[in-house]
């Protein structure tokens, strides 16, 4: 038989879950605090479930987010406790545009790894404004937000993002290695640069790295192209070994099953398989296997 409350300890009772409550919300006060301490703030973000958070701890999390004056550490924090929200709260698709807005407001933060983040999210989204700004820092090195390999890696998510034209213009005048590299990557969706690729590919006085970037974008793009251009590099005695066993790869994995009617070609393999490298003796003869040779 449950007992009878007072009207003094119903007073009691109700006041301590007031209470409770207020100070179960406090910690959406002490994030947003300048007077708080970085690791107090933090403590505060993480309080947030990201399962549970609802449309007060979102904004709190997007107002800390977007505060230049707060520690980095914890801006920072506001933005894991938000992506971790976007895939398990219930209330985060009402504020997806709110969400897009607070990232777009920190793509020219100050602090390269919070700018960098946020940039990489936005390129996954295919959001057209950092795009933008992307292709305007290839562009103009003084606008750059990023450095120029990376802004090519986000943009490489949209392939419709506009970008080949500056991609061409950084394999032309590569600010670095990295650069060239990765607009080779991005252009290797773009069916206009096969003729730019087969050049890479015959060019001896390219890395090895960049004429094997050449050789795959070729076979997405001119992949008959590849096969010949394979052909005559085995042939050739003067070619490196990384990229003679590129083009043995080539021909043994996408060949046309004439290829073990080529006697000229097979006779090259069959001197391969006895000399030079070891991996390329491994593909020569992993080639004259598949041909029965």
């Amino acid at each position: 038989m449950s007992k009878k409350l007072g009207p003094r300890k119903r007073s009691r009772r109700a006041a301590s879950k007031g209470a409770t409550k207020a100070t179960g919300r406090g910690y959406l006060s002490v994030m947003k605090s300048g007077k708080k301490s970085a690791a107090e703030r933090t403590k505060a973000v993480s309080a947030v479930s990201p399962a549970t958070a609802d449309d007060s701890e979102l904004a709190s999390l997007m107002a800390v987010l977007t505060d230049k004056t707060a520690p980095i550490r914890v801006r920072l924090a506001a933005l894991q406790s938000l992506g971790a929200a976007r895939f398990a709260s219930p209330a985060f698709a009402s504020n997806q545009g709110d969400y897009i807005a607070a990232l777009r407001k920190v793509v020219d933060d100050p602090d390269h790894e919070l700018r960098q983040r946020v940039l990489g999210i936005l390129a996954r989204e295919k959001d057209g404004y950092a795009q933008n700004r992307l292709l305007e820092g290839l562009k103009n090195k003084d606008k750059a937000l990023l450095p120029p390999e990376k802004a090519l890696q986000l943009l490489g998510y949209d392939v419709h993002a506009n970008a080949y034209p500056v991609a061409r213009e950084i394999v032309q005048n590569p600010p670095n290695q990295q650069a060239k590299r990765e607009a080779l990557r991005l252009l290797a969706a773009d069916a206009a640069s096969a003729p730019m690729f087969e050049k890479i590919l015959q060019d001896k006085n390219e890395s090895s790295e960049i004429r094997q970037i050449g050789a795959a974008a070729l076979h997405a793009l001119k992949p008959d192209s590849l096969q010949a251009h394979a052909r005559a590099i085995v042939m050739d005695p003067s070619e490196s070994d990384d990229i003679k066993q590129t083009c043995l790869t080539a021909l043994t994995q996408f060949g046309p099953p004439q290829i073990g009617e080529d006697k000229t070609l097979m006779d090259r393999v069959d001197q391969l398989s006895t000399r030079g490298s070891a991996k390329v003796q491994d593909s020569a003869r992993e080639l004259r296997a598949k041909y029965k040779r």
